[in-house]
């Protein structure tokens, strides 16, 4: 598939800090234009938590979705056809699929970063990291941003988020976006107070986009992963959990966390955020329960 290692070494280096525009755009019109931006921690997690973006860009003239990689990809489980796949080889096999993806979901850009996944978990934060991420918010203008949660259980995804709260904070109050969004990957957010969820439409049963752009991580899947069941999975789940007395409203959906608040003048700190939400739910299943 690929040529010497040499070569894959070149290419791979050449993949880090790439931007990538689907339509041949400028990178700074594909930039302005946007309106929904996710940044994940791994190839497939945009397509995973933020799909609710990439219908928006896909079926809305005014609205235009991009997405943020940040680490290259190493380290992937592999099994089957992958397994002797080397990582330099997996390196790039994630990149492709990454652009794939990009192209089926007609995404105003993709940025891949190519940061490890060990130089983002220092205990301080990569400074590198955050005035990319930094540089990428302050070139959009956004209406939705959407994050890994911090309650999700992927050390990687907290330690991007981290990152990702320290470049908005960075920025000018008029800059931040109307939604900052925290949304599901390694833990669900069923438990979540209905009042505090935000239900975000990810499509329909019958429409095959959700489907493919997960389909497109062949190397995750076919590696001993089956997300495209998974994720679907979940997102039926909650639609169907949602309400138990009422019929539902949406075929799929994905829960996310609002993190607006911590940017707010007064605002709770992330910690205390989570902690109070954590405080409700187990108020409201302790109340049910008898002394």
């Amino acid at each position: 598939m690929f040529r010497s290692l040499a070569t894959r070494a070149s290419e791979v280096s050449q993949w880090k800090n790439s931007i990538f525009v689907p339509d041949k755009t400028s990178n700074e019109a594909a930039f302005a234009r946007t309106t929904h931006l996710a940044i994940g921690a791994h190839h497939d997690d945009l397509e995973i938590f933020a799909i609710h973006g990439i219908l928006a860009g896909y079926k809305q003239p005014d609205y235009n979705f991009a997405g943020v990689t940040v680490t290259d990809g190493s380290g992937s489980p592999r099994t089957g056809e992958y397994t002797s796949v080397k990582e330099q080889e997996m390196i790039l096999i994630r990149h492709h699929e990454q652009v794939e993806a990009s192209q089926i979901g007609r995404y105003s850009f993709q940025v891949q970063l190519g940061f490890s996944s060990a130089s983002i978990k220092e205990p301080t934060l990569n400074e590198d990291l955050v005035e990319a991420l930094t540089h990428i918010l302050n070139a959009t203008h956004l209406e939705a941003l959407y994050l890994h949660n911090p309650a999700d259980k992927h050390p990687t995804h907290i330690a991007l988020l981290l990152h990702c709260i320290e470049a908005l904070k960075r920025l000018s109050r008029d800059q931040l976006p109307r939604q900052i969004l925290g949304c599901e990957v390694w833990r669900g957010l069923d438990w979540l107070s209905d009042n505090d969820k935000i239900i975000l439409k990810s499509g329909r049963l019958d429409d095959p986009l959700p489907y493919t752009l997960i389909d497109v991580f062949k190397s995750q899947i076919h590696g001993g992963k089956n997300y495209t069941d998974a994720v679907i999975g979940r997102r039926l789940a909650n639609a169907t959990f949602y309400q138990s007395h009422k019929v539902d409203s949406n075929d799929l959906v994905t829960y996310a966390m609002d993190l607006r608040p911590i940017f707010e003048i007064g605002g709770p700190s992330l910690k205390e955020l989570v902690a109070s939400h954590l405080r409700t739910f187990s108020e409201e299943v302790l109340s049910q329960l008898p002394d």
